[in-house]
């Protein structure tokens, strides 16, 4: 950051009195400008024993497959969130469920959260952030094709619980980046979750 979004005066990286942490602070008007994590929310779409994965038209990881989900936008709740990323990525509207997976990714300042989710019916078709989107079977999913680490992670719990009948709620920390091939931008989570 480079100028105040107040008064357009530049700003300076420092501790302000009375915190621990270095904030963009306003030479000239003293505004401090804090920078948070990002919430990025999404659902996983299930429709009998299939669930909805999303093939994405946009970096990163262009190419690869995801369960719907975005950053949460400003007066919304995390359900609501959920929801409208579906419905802007897979042109589906879904019913949303509970909380299964919050997982945090400090070294990108983001936490992921999805939700279970059932869709109202198997009409789909991709959005604009989508190439394509598909109803999966487990057999069927595309493992190594997984764009981020948090949804390899959550579909992992999803059909292990699946398969014992009874779902939980996870939570995790990936604290560590992952290992990425030369090319892979070093700020995303790559697909295979820690074991």
């Amino acid at each position: 950051m480079n100028y105040c979004s107040h008064c357009g005066a530049p700003v300076s990286l420092k501790i302000p009195a009375g915190d621990t942490l270095p904030r963009h602070v306003c030479d000239r008007c003293g505004l401090i400008h804090y920078t948070n994590p990002k919430l990025v929310v999404g659902a996983i779409p299930e429709w009998g024993d299939r669930i909805l994965l999303c093939r994405r038209a946009i970096a990163p990881r262009l190419g690869l497959w995801t369960l719907p989900a975005g950053f949460m936008e400003n007066a919304e709740t995390t359900a609501e969130a959920a929801a409208r990323e579906t419905l802007e990525e897979a042109c589906a509207r879904v019913d949303i469920g509970a909380l299964f997976t919050f997982i945090n990714v400090p070294h990108i300042n983001q936490v992921h959260i999805f939700y279970r989710a059932r869709l109202r019916d198997p009409d789909f078709a991709p959005g604009p952030e989508s190439l394509e989107v598909g109803l999966f079977e487990e057999a069927a999913v595309p493992w190594q094709e997984i764009a981020f680490r948090t949804v390899g992670l959550t579909l992992r719990h999803y059909f292990e619980d699946r398969k014992a009948g009874q779902y939980g709620f996870y939570t995790h920390d990936l604290t560590e980046p992952p290992n990425t091939p030369p090319n892979t931008p070093p700020s995303e989570p790559s697909s295979e979750p820690p074991k």
